[in-house]
């Protein structure tokens, strides 16, 4: 029997366990990389593993998300991340050379490799063939001091294309779009999409990379490309033609799943608010006011993206009422743009350039005014996220976003009458690594600096035996990392000080959330109950962290987003599931849960029988944790268990 792609990177990397799908396996991981809103917990966690160098053939440290200077934190937490980097053998992307992913995909993603990254849009580099997972930082830490990276062995499901894209209107943005309505943010839970098919050699490398880094939104493990002639064509482009292999799956390969798509089916896509499965039509939405636009990304700031957007604003100008904002993806990008003056082509239409990062995405500056529209070529749009709690976001394709942004509404692009140009692949890029700083071999006498706000890390005490606590907070469905622990310029400043960036925790949803948590912990802590597919979104573990640390023991759920309940798990907190879906209708905010046995239960048949004592009620949870699971959690958590 042949094997699909996934099978095959799988088993050249497999250290424990069978390649199939359900089965606990152990994997060696060729890259990690980190980012610095989630990069300095990670390193602090990397310090305190006790190891003198990365165990990885190869570490990146990114600072793309908080880049405002507004005071000393971010600029201390940057000399922080150069240091640590610096001392333990990882290379430095500076600030302002980019947002990791697109950078990644550039400079260091190879076909057939395994690459982790510190941020659920790591898949990004799947569409050069990689298997690129996004993780927790603690699980980044552990993999960087020489540990194999577990997980679940996903379910491969393949996407059939065929076809050919109506261009120029019709973008991989769209295909990604037409995806996520037909699967829903839930629909990748547990699998891994490989993309294959005729219709694959009509994307190229960078196109590729939008697909692959919008099903993170599908809440999939992560997705992939073949391996072909695009991608040698790429990787001779940038200069690292020597990386390139072949890598395609076997004729008679099986899947769990085929899926087919007509690539001259779709039509131009944009996502309502507020989800990134909220998709239709652009047509459908034909006269919507547009306040605010925004493109790049580390879903569209490719140079093809922005090529394109400045032939649609060539000799036009942005609408009165509407502001425009570019974010490229990388200095490399930055620059091409800028030697081929399509820069100040956008300049000149009446755009705004931002730095080469993450931010309006991120909530780190850009937000839009109170109750306005924007629409972003990103691939988030959920409530809050940003920077304004009752703007109304949609996402759409850069060349989209570009025509709204003159007409100051929603358009059916393909009547707009605008015109781009044709774009032809680059056969050389320009090649500047001069923002990234090399790992050096003698690191004796460096210096790690951790400014005032740098915290030490908080480490949860063992398992007890019972849990008692209240539940604080009961939630619907779909609820956010975002919705745990918020982002954007007030809050991401502290991601290295927990105690502070706690009183932060669920603050979108209930504010008096930490207050009360405190108050609870002399009372055996806190519970949290929610519906579908919580923690999906960021992989932040701050979203673990924070709660951890004011007192949460265990989180009640139907189900779980994947790299949520790893942290969870991580941080010694209890994931259950509700065994009867329907008693998630008897609890309420406010009752007090007794779970007895609890160690008992997770080293046994995994099911914990649950007293709500102020309704006299009793129901069963369980949990599906593998053996390196169950000790994690009874040992308090990872660093724990790594340090055992």
């Amino acid at each position: 029997m042949g094997k699909n792609i996934v099978e095959k990177i799988f088993e050249a990397h497999k250290v424990y366990g069978e390649i199939e799908a359900g089965s606990t396996i152990g994997l060696k991981v060729d890259q990690v990389y980190t980012q610095d809103a989630t990069g300095t917990m990670t390193w602090l966690q990397f310090e305190a593993i006790g190891i003198d160098r990365v165990r990885v053939p190869l570490a990146v440290s990114y600072v793309d998300h908080n880049m405002l200077q507004t005071d000393y934190m971010n600029p201390d937490d940057h000399k922080f991340l150069q240091t640590a980097a610096a001392k333990y053998g990882a290379y430095f992307s500076r600030p302002g050379n980019g947002i990791c992913h697109q950078v990644h995909l550039e400079q260091f993603a190879v076909p057939g490799k395994i690459v982790l990254g510190t941020d659920s849009h790591t898949p990004t580099n799947g569409g050069m063939g990689m298997i690129a997972i996004g993780v927790g930082g603690l699980d980044a830490a552990t993999v960087m001091a020489g540990a194999s990276f577990e997980l679940t062995m996903p379910k491969i499901i393949k996407i059939n294309l065929t076809g050919r894209l109506k261009r120029p209107w019709v973008t991989a943005m769209d295909v990604i779009l037409d995806i996520l309505r037909g699967l829903t943010v839930k629909g990748g839970v547990g699998k891994i999409f490989e993309y294959g098919g005729s219709g694959v050699k009509d994307l190229n490398v960078t196109e590729r990379a939008t697909i692959t880094n919008m099903g993170a939104e599908l809440g999939a493990t992560t997705s992939v490309f073949p391996s072909d002639e695009r991608t040698k064509f790429y990787l001779t482009a940038v200069g690292r033609k020597k990386d390139w292999i072949e890598l395609k799956a076997d004729k008679d390969a099986e899947y769990f799943e085929i899926m087919n798509l007509d690539l001259g089916s779709i039509e131009p896509m944009i996502a309502q608010p507020h989800s990134p499965d909220n998709v239709v039509t652009v047509k459908s939405l034909a006269g919507t006011k547009v306040d605010q636009v925004c493109i790049g990304s580390c879903t569209n700031s490719s140079y093809q993206s922005l090529k394109a957007v400045a032939s649609v604003l060539k000799g036009k100008t942005v609408a009165a009422g509407t502001n425009l904002l570019v974010n490229p993806g990388s200095k490399q990008v930055y620059e091409m743009i800028s030697k081929e003056s399509l820069s100040s082509t956008m300049i000149s239409a009446g755009a705004r350039m931002l730095e080469a990062s993450c931010g309006p995405c991120i909530g780190m500056g850009g937000a839009p005014g109170s109750g306005q529209v924007s629409v972003r070529s990103y691939n988030r749009n959920f409530p809050g996220r940003s920077g304004t709690k009752d703007a109304f976001v949609y996402l759409a394709s850069p060349v989209s976003c570009a025509v709204f942004a003159v007409k100051g509404e929603i358009v059916d692009t393909r009547k707009s009458r605008f015109k781009i140009g044709k774009f032809v692949e680059p056969k050389k890029y320009l090649i500047d690594r001069n923002f990234i700083i090399p790992p050096v071999e003698d690191t004796f006498n460096i210096e790690i600096i951790k400014g005032p706000n740098i915290k030490e890390i908080s480490i949860k005490e063992p398992l007890k035996d019972k849990i008692e606590a209240e539940v604080l907070l009961k939630l619907g469905d779909n609820i956010t990392t975002d919705d745990i622990m918020p982002a954007g310029s007030k809050v991401l400043p502290f991601r290295s000080n927990i105690p502070k960036i706690s009183e932060f925790v669920f603050s979108g949803i209930d504010s008096t959330f930490s207050r009360r948590a405190n108050e609870a912990r002399d009372r055996g802590g806190c519970i949290v109950v929610g519906g579908e597919n919580y923690g999906q979104g960021s992989s932040r573990e701050h979203a673990a962290i924070a709660p951890m640390h004011l007192g949460l023991q265990a989180v009640i759920v139907k189900s779980f987003a994947r790299i949520h309940k790893a942290n969870l798990i991580n941080f010694g907190v209890l994931p259950l599931t509700f065994k009867e879906p329907s008693d998630y209708e008897k609890i309420e905010t406010g009752d007090r849960l007794a779970i007895k046995d609890v160690v008992k239960s997770i080293t046994g048949n995994q099911i914990y029988i649950i007293e709500d004592i102020t309704r006299g009620i009793s129901f069963e949870a369980v949990s599906d944790l593998n053996d390196r699971q169950k000790e994690i959690i009874i040992k308090g958590g990872l660093l724990p268990y790594t340090k055992k």
